[in-house]
């Protein structure tokens, strides 16, 4: 745990594990992911590292359950439905709604009550970050892996979550690719103070996220 920041800041779990049906998956954890820093939970395939995204963002089947604390920015998120818990979440697939614009895919993160041209603004100014000046009306499937990557992280970051959880979205890119992505997105969260709690079972991927690193342990 990062003994420095105060508890009520950043993403906390506090002896969480999942249990299936009374059977705890892993050893309970603790940690604490201070804003724009990563932390990265290694294990196995089917040791819970992606049930435990699921427990934290408000989407947990209910066959698991959570045991333990965890919190965001000193709220408990326990009980809060998935729309209020403020947590972003990239997968391996990236999900992107393909009847949809790469401008309304964006706009489909942006939070309620922006004007229109307040949204419009918003959505460029992240292509531009992004290096995409001008996707706004390309259709995804005219993308490369890389920019619906990247389209796919701007839409997670322009709904301000508080927190963003990766569930190894860096998978199934190449080599090259995958490196850059991954600096895309550990920058442009550590730069909006975001936390980022990463699940892999690569080892580049952790040491490239830096921060600590949590192997999963049996019970």
């Amino acid at each position: 745990m990062t003994g420095s920041l105060p508890e009520s800041e950043g993403l906390v779990l506090r002896d969480a594990s999942i249990a299936l049906r009374g059977a705890p998956l892993f050893a309970p954890i603790t940690l604490t992911v201070a804003p724009g820093r990563t932390a990265t939970i290694m294990g196995p395939s089917g040791s819970g590292k992606s049930t435990l995204l699921s427990a934290i963002c408000g989407t947990l089947d209910p066959v698991f359950a959570l045991s333990g604390m965890v919190s965001l920015n000193g709220r408990a998120l326990a009980g809060l439905p998935a729309q209020y818990r403020r947590t972003g979440i990239l997968f391996q697939d990236d999900l992107l709604f393909p009847h949809l614009s790469v401008g309304d895919n964006l706009a489909f993160g942006l939070p309620q009550g922006l004007s229109r041209s307040d949204r419009r603004a918003r959505i460029e100014t992240a292509l531009a970050d992004a290096g995409l000046t001008g996707f706004a009306g390309r259709d995804p499937a005219t993308l490369s892996g890389g920019q619906r990557a990247r389209v796919a992280c701007l839409r997670a970051l322009l709904a301000e979550p508080e927190a963003l959880l990766l569930d190894e979205p860096f998978s199934k890119l190449d080599a090259d690719l995958r490196a850059r992505f991954r600096q895309f997105v550990f920058e442009h969260a550590a730069g909006r103070g975001i936390p980022v709690l990463l699940v892999t079972h690569d080892p580049d991927d952790a040491a490239s996220a830096g921060g600590e690193v949590i192997m999963l342990r049996d019970i």
